[in-house]
């Protein structure tokens, strides 16, 4: 009998180390060698404060869906067509709404309904929450508007072109940019549009467009075509246009200029990069570039205080002095994780990665401090896009529609 329980307990082992050979054999050398985090001195412990599971995520979509925080809740939403409402302090969820369609198919309806998800709504661009409101928008071309204390439908408007970035709210009005060129500025009271402005689109760009951003009575806009476009908030009339990055090459792949980044504002400042290479600082008021770097990137940009902060297409981060561009300190040891862009919190920057960890990073010289895996380090529990932060929290989604809450440890 002791020899039999010996020799389950010895296959168990056997089994379980076998577990990671067996699935390692489907990376080769070099993906291996990325999954593989080096040890790091962990200066703090996060802790996930809440986790939340949203039905379905956005697979291996592109999307720029992420959470809004505002009003005391956490809004999210997934590919599928749920919006739901959590409260911030405990993840408890205060509303839904799903927007998928369920065709009627009679007496087979109520069978297939445990299986059946319905026609996807495709939720794409990000949730944005003012005014008591949550817009967002989707690949089909609709933006909708939510009561953000009851998640009750206010208006809908159908637009020509996918929806793939959030839309931007300012001074009653709500901008949204579109993959066909064309930006809408609707009322957001009504949601009937109020003007549009068109861009060219060239032959081959990125899957995805920049998210406006609206402030100081102008919209900001990142272009296909590497320009940086500011229209009147109130008319839509075209204040400047500043050429950011121009196409060259022979071919249409290398001739992609797309800003496909949300153009960051500061201290009257636009920060804007290009997927080719070209970060700018450009004044908001008159367009006049005040410097330029090559760095490519279609990381969000993020700033605190004087660092402006860079994930570049290979994940390495980088910390810059905004007032002129110089380099602070660089660091490369999660390239080719799929680095999401960096969120400040307290004295650190924040990002996520393909295997669903979160990484720490020191402000000061870039150390790595802290980890924390969110998901199951596969591809479905990536995440892929920046997590948002508020009052040291930050709040996440994965691929596979998780959302989590962390805490930063205060010092």
């Amino acid at each position: 009998m002791k020899h039999f329980i010996l020799g389950t307990l010895l296959a168990n082992v056997l089994l379980l180390s076998g577990c990671t050979t067996i699935a390692n054999w489907f990376y080769d050398d070099d993906e291996l060698e990325i999954r593989r985090l080096k040890p790091i001195e962990q200066q703090f412990t996060p802790s996930i404060i809440w986790s939340k599971d949203l039905g379905n995520g956005v697979a291996g979509y592109y999307s720029k869906l992420h959470p809004a925080v505002a009003y005391d809740k956490v809004y999210a939403a997934n590919r599928q067509g749920l919006v739901a409402a959590f409260e911030q302090e405990t993840g408890k969820q205060v509303w839904s709404t799903n927007f998928a369609v369920f065709e009627d198919k009679g007496w087979t309806s109520f069978i297939t309904s445990f299986w059946d998800d319905g026609t996807p709504a495709k939720i794409a661009g990000g949730l944005s929450v003012a005014y008591e409101t949550v817009f967002f928008g989707t690949e089909n071309g609709e933006v909708i508007a939510l009561d953000a204390n009851t998640g009750e439908q206010k208006w809908k408007t159908t637009l020509k072109g996918e929806v793939l970035a959030t839309p931007a709210v300012e001074a009653g009005v709500v901008v949204v940019n579109t993959g066909s060129g064309f930006v809408f500025a609707l009322n957001a009271s009504t949601g009937e549009e109020v003007w549009a402005y068109e861009s060219d689109v060239p032959p081959l760009s990125l899957r995805g467009v920049s998210s406006p951003t609206a402030v100081n009575g102008g919209a900001i806009i990142g272009t296909a075509t590497g320009k940086l476009v500011v229209n009147i908030l109130e008319s839509g009339q075209t204040a400047w246009e500043q050429v950011v990055s121009a196409a060259t090459g022979v071919t249409e792949l290398e001739r992609i200029v797309d800003i496909d980044s949300q153009p960051l504002v500061s201290g009257g400042i636009i920060y804007v990069i290009s997927y080719d290479g070209s970060l700018a600082a450009v004044e908001l008021r008159s367009g006049r570039v005040v410097w330029k770097r090559e760095y490519n990137s279609y990381r969000r940009l993020t700033i605190d205080g004087a660092t402006l902060y860079v994930v570049d297409s290979n994940s390495t981060v980088y910390a810059l002095d905004s007032r002129n561009g110089v380099e602070k300190w660089s660091q490369s040891a999660l390239k080719q994780r799929l680095l999401t862009g960096a969120t400040p919190v307290g004295d650190y920057i924040v990002s996520g990665d393909k295997y669903g960890y979160l990484h720490w990073f020191s402000q000061e010289d870039g150390k790595l401090v802290a980890r924390l895996e969110v998901g199951e380090d596969d591809d479905d529990e990536s995440i892929y896009y920046a997590p948002v932060a508020d009052d040291g929290v930050l709040y996440t989604q994965t691929r596979d529609g998780k959302l989590v809450a962390v805490q930063t440890p205060s010092e």
